[in-house]
């Protein structure tokens, strides 16, 4: 009787975690609303946003939102040469801005290549 409420115990502390630290990004675009291409980086270390620590940040028709629904942490190492806090990249984006920030439901970051913005700390 304790292994079964040792193991359900930690399927419930799992399923907590989980929920908690999941994304909710769709792996493929909504084929009803429209696919964005934007600018994406660190929103302190390349748009100049004000907030503590590394926060994933869009530009979108000349305005920055920080973003919610993915982080920072979830596509690769910040820090890197091409990361979002050394260059300034660009993603397939669908979501909306609500309450100032950007509400993502599909992001999908593009390759680095020519012209990628590397004026970052």
């Amino acid at each position: 009787m304790k292994i079964v409420s040792l193991f359900v115990s930690l399927f419930l502390f799992a399923g907590v975690v989980s929920a908690q630290t999941g994304s909710t990004l769709s792996v493929v675009p909504d084929s009803t609303k429209k696919v964005e291409v934007v600018k994406t980086a660190c929103g302190q270390c390349m748009f100049g946003m004000k907030a503590d620590g590394c926060t994933l940040a869009v530009q979108i028709k000349g305005k920055k939102y920080f973003v919610e629904g993915t982080t920072i942490d979830e596509h690769g190492d910040a820090h890197a040469a091409d990361g979002f806090c050394s260059a300034i990249r660009k993603a397939e984006v669908q979501g909306e801005v609500v309450n100032g920030k950007f509400k993502v439901t599909y992001y999908k970051l593009l390759p680095s290549g020519k012209g990628t913005n590397t004026q970052g700390h």
